[in-house]
């Protein structure tokens, strides 16, 4: 089972801390850092000192790293046009040395549309399917060859398809509970499908879809990665583990039965009913991005557990 570090900047974090994290999770031998791609707070938090673009952030850590993998969960298709998205990605990439992945959604969060004037656009879901469609098109055109799309939302016309990754094929990343857009898409563009915050049983069925789909569209089922992506709050005894749900806002009860917390023991044993419905990669959300001691321990007592 390979653990990633998920983080949510938007709740609060500078570039500096991001650049924290990131150092700890290469240190204690965790697989990726990733970040969402918000431009806006969510609940009862000020939000300070303000968002973080993802991209930009993501391209100052990939100076700093040498090993972790390093992506979105999930870029939003809102926030840039296919063809600039291409281009940032591409060159993260080579500026990490071929460690990016791109997890990319449609976009859902209309509050912080408004707040930074960009557009919500109704037909988002389409608009996503036309992005993936370009993104992984100008990335995989020959070098000296031309790429063209005409879409309902999108055109290119000419484009030399440049600059191109450091990877062969940068990881794409799909996710989301829907029943039947999300595995199409899934089967037909994702190298990873991540089922967000839910049950083992609800995410063994939608990789079940997934698997379908794949199949549906010329692919084996086992050519995409499963992953979740679950909130996590760890002590060493009960005092620590509400001590760390307190400081995120959150109820240890309902951490336990919605993410993974409690004693090292306790969350080894729920990933373990993850990985029984196939999930082979676990992002931990962390939210308190402050607190690195709880990066050593859930790497000394939960990651050295799963071998």
């Amino acid at each position: 089972m390979d653990l990633r570090i998920f983080t949510e900047p938007q709740q609060g974090a500078s570039y500096d801390t991001l650049l924290s994290v990131a150092k700890a999770t290469e240190d204690l031998g965790f697989d990726a850092f990733f970040r969402s791609d918000h431009y806006l707070s969510m609940g009862d938090v000020d939000g300070l000192p303000g968002p973080t673009d993802a991209w930009i952030t993501l391209a100052g850590i990939a100076r700093e790293t040498r090993r972790i993998r390093l992506g979105t969960l999930m870029t939003a298709a809102t926030f840039r046009l296919p063809g600039v998205l291409a281009i940032q990605v591409a060159q993260v990439d080579q500026m990490s040395g071929g460690r990016v992945e791109l997890g990319l959604g449609a976009g859902w969060y209309e509050e912080e549309h408004r707040a930074y004037g960009i557009p919500f656009p109704a037909e988002k879901f389409a608009r996503l399917e036309e992005q993936l469609a370009i993104v992984t098109g100008l990335w995989r055109t020959p070098v000296g060859e031309t790429f063209g799309y005409e879409g309902t939302y999108y055109q290119l016309a000419d484009s030399p398809a440049l600059p191109k990754p450091a990877q062969q094929r940068v990881p794409v990343l799909i996710g989301g509970h829907g029943k039947t857009r999300t595995p199409r898409l899934a089967g037909q563009y994702a190298d990873e499908f991540n089922m967000p915050f839910a049950s083992a049983e609800d995410s063994e069925r939608q990789f079940e879809r997934v698997r379908a789909a794949a199949e549906a569209a010329g692919r084996k089922g086992d050519d995409l990665v499963y992953s979740n992506a679950l909130v996590v709050c760890v002590g060493k005894d009960d005092a620590e583990v509400a001590r760390r749900a307190d400081a995120i806002g959150r109820q240890v009860d309902e951490l336990k039965e919605n993410g993974l917390a409690g004693s090292p023991a306790e969350v080894v044993d729920k990933i373990g009913r993850y990985a029984q419905a196939c999930s082979s990669r676990i992002y931990l959300q962390i939210l308190d991005l402050d607190d690195l001691d709880h990066l050593e321990l859930i790497s000394s007592q939960v990651q050295a557990q799963l071998g």
